[in-house]
């Protein structure tokens, strides 16, 4: 086993602590849903990770990279539900009622999670360019999921400390403007990326 750890965490921490579409998803949990929300944001991030480790392990990511016209589909199609997913964030926040504090109302389910880190092409260059790296010279498939095991650890362990930090101890703050603002800016953030990405190619 030639996998390289020590080189994959500082390549690893700048894309796990970036304010991303998991972040933006694991704060919209928190709020929406409590602890639950968030553990089922970090379930389904988690699934999403290992799937990428799966697929590039077993050499399916190559493949679709190596076919522009696939890969090309694949990105358009991730980018346009980072988009939706974005637009959705917004209107929540912006149409935000004491109502829809509701526990379990507007909370982030585990398949969309998934699917936002499934689909994310960011995600998949990610790991092929950059995970591909420290997996070793033959790149075997158990390197991968080990690698994709410590990126799970950091990611979590970053997220429940930022949820904890604006979510969970802002009890005293108004939840309806918590819920706007975090909708609205992360919802913000989402469409910002997804438009860069697909005006960029």
């Amino acid at each position: 086993m030639d996998i390289n750890l020590p080189g994959f965490i500082p390549a690893l921490l700048p894309v796990a602590l970036s304010p991303g579409a998991s972040f933006t998803l694991a704060m919209n949990g928190a709020l929406a849903d409590g602890r639950q929300g968030l553990l089922k944001t970090l379930l389904g991030t988690a699934l999403g990770i290992y799937t990428h480790a799966l697929l590039i392990g077993l050499g399916v990511t190559a493949v679709l990279a190596a076919s522009p016209a696939a890969f090309g589909v694949l990105k358009i199609a991730g980018n346009l539900y980072l988009l939706w997913l974005g637009i959705q964030l917004i209107r929540s926040g912006v149409s935000a009622r004491r109502l829809a504090l509701n526990r379990g109302r507007g909370s982030v389910t585990l398949k969309s999670a998934w699917l936002l880190n499934v689909l994310n092409p960011k995600a998949i260059m990610f790991y092929l360019t950059v995970v591909s790296q420290f997996a070793g010279r033959h790149g075997e498939l158990g390197n991968y999921l080990l690698l994709a095991s410590v990126h799970i650890a950091v990611m979590s362990v970053w997220l429940i400390a930022v949820s904890y930090a604006l979510v969970f101890s802002a009890r005293k703050a108004d939840p309806l403007t918590l819920k706007k603002y975090i909708n609205i800016g992360g919802g913000m953030l989402l469409v910002f990326f997804s438009l860069g990405s697909l005006l960029h190619h």
